[in-house]
């Protein structure tokens, strides 16, 4: 990106001015190697979000940004409910895609000399892949109550334990969700995929504790240096692709019917007030109830798998949060509390301490913020900040952000070579597709690193701990 269209703030906060139609400011956190590493689309995808209707204070972008479907992916933006507009591209088409990250009684020792057979057992239990189904089969009217119900509805069939829930977004369930808002088509392409990881990008990972950056809060996480964790990266599968891309269509006639002035189709959206609004917004809360009762059902095959291998590792829930949603929530805007509709596109959620949502342990220290990073490098832990709630809407990034197109990755790696390649190191991966692998090799992601310590000097959120793989299930 060419650093002379930008405005510098602070080291790692970068300004663009409103010019034209843009309503506010963009607003990029990044050190400066990070900004000039970022294709000259993430600029007007940030101008762009900017223009449209309702828009408070500024259209962000996270220091993992990177070119997506009309909002970067990294993209956070928050919008009046009265004047302003909900955009099936703000949140993208894998809505509720998130991390889980469980805790367990193991260390690093521990596990080593079962290793081979924990990776052999997660890759049995945990179905993975494009096209991958589950081992539950929904009838029409079991659908609509995980439509309703998300995590509950889990737990309440018997996949996982109740005391999971205070540790999930929402409690588990995302509330006004509308099954009625389903389409047929959606309801299709769900219906035996609960309890499956999916394809690209998402993973299960047993993972090291590395390095503990904040003890305090590590001590209220339950984390510790040597520590064994594992981390499930996944969404609402074709569900969620489903309702966007129904969405898209029907809010491009919509913002027409509305006056919307669009620079680019891809920002179709529709007023929050209006009936495409309340519509998508009902089928999208039914989307984060599928993804969250995924990560569940996952939870709980993860738990058999470990207690086939080690039945000492007694899996509990440190946290779950989303990172494609619009939420509800309220936030300090002018100077007062102001009710908005914040989009969050490849940004993950990041309440600071006190916020009254989190759960009696956690609320004095602030959100846990699940970093992904790659199979080959590192994953982080962070905590929620007060700066980060004023100058993001409580929002951080979400992993390392992607430095090349998955055809380019495959033209420079080869999947067998990554997975013998990272055997080598130490850290075990399992997948149905070396297609997947190549796609998804270290090399084509940012340093995940620097994005997170980009985020911590922008204020956004503080490290907690290092997380370094063991063992990968890749999809």
């Amino acid at each position: 990106m060419d650093l002379s269209l930008l405005k510098r703030r602070s080291e790692f906060e970068w300004a663009i001015e409103p010019r034209g139609k843009m309503r506010v400011p963009g607003v990029l956190f990044a050190s400066e190697p990070l900004v000039r590493a970022m294709d000259h689309k993430v600029f007007e995808q940030v101008v762009n979000v900017a223009t449209l209707p309702g828009i408070r204070v500024a259209s962000l972008a996270m220091p993992d940004a990177h070119w997506g479907y009309g909002f970067a992916v990294g993209g956070v933006a928050a919008f009046d409910p009265d004047e302003g507009v909900v955009s099936a591209g703000g949140v993208g088409f894998d809505i509720s895609c998130g991390v889980r990250c469980l805790r367990t009684r193991l260390t690093r020792e521990d596990l080593e000399p079962r290793k081979k057979d924990l990776a052999e057992a997660l890759f049995r239990a945990i179905p993975a892949g494009v096209g991958s189904r589950g081992r539950i089969r929904l009838s029409g009217e079991e659908m609509d109550r995980m439509l309703r119900g998300g995590a509950r509805w889990a737990v309440e069939k018997g996949w996982g334990e109740r005391g999971d829930l205070e540790r999930v977004e929402e409690d588990g369930q995302m509330k006004e969700a509308r099954p009625e808002a389903v389409s047929e088509r959606a309801r299709a392409r769900m219906r035996d995929e609960v309890g499956t990881l999916g394809s690209g990008n998402h993973y299960l990972e047993v993972q090291e504790v590395a390095e503990v950056h904040d003890e305090p809060a590590a001590e209220a996480f339950g984390l510790r240096a040597g520590d064994v964790v594992v981390s499930i990266h996944c969404g609402s599968r074709g569900f969620g692709h489903q309702i966007g891309t129904e969405a898209l269509r029907e809010m491009l006639e919509a913002g027409r019917r509305h006056g919307i002035d669009l620079p680019d189709r891809e920002l179709a959206c529709a007023p929050v007030r209006s009936k495409e609004g309340e519509h998508y917004l009902g089928a999208m809360r039914s989307a984060i109830n599928v993804a969250l009762a995924n990560r569940q059902v996952l939870t709980h095959l993860s738990r058999e798998a470990f207690g086939s291998v080690l039945p000492q590792s007694d899996l509990t829930l440190l946290y779950d949060v989303s990172h494609n949603t619009c939420k509800v929530e309220t936030h300090e805007v002018d100077g007062r509390p102001c009710e908005v509709y914040v989009h969050r596109k490849g940004a993950t959620r990041a309440w600071g301490p006190g916020h009254p949502g989190l759960p009696g342990r956690l609320r004095p220290v602030g959100q846990p913020v699940l970093i992904g990073g790659t199979m080959g490098t590192s994953s982080w832990v962070l905590a929620g900040t007060e700066t980060g709630m004023r100058a993001s809407f409580g929002s951080a990034c979400h992993g390392a952000g992607r430095a090349m197109s998955r055809h380019q990755a495959l033209k420079q790696w080869n999947g067998k070579q990554v997975v013998e390649d990272l055997e080598r190191r130490g850290i075990l991966v399992r997948s149905p597709s070396l297609r997947g692998v190549a796609e998804e090799a270290p090399g084509a992601y940012k340093d995940v690193t620097a994005v997170v310590e980009a985020t911590e000097k922008a204020g956004l959120a503080r490290r907690v701990a290092k997380l370094l793989p063991v063992v990968t299930i890749k999809g």
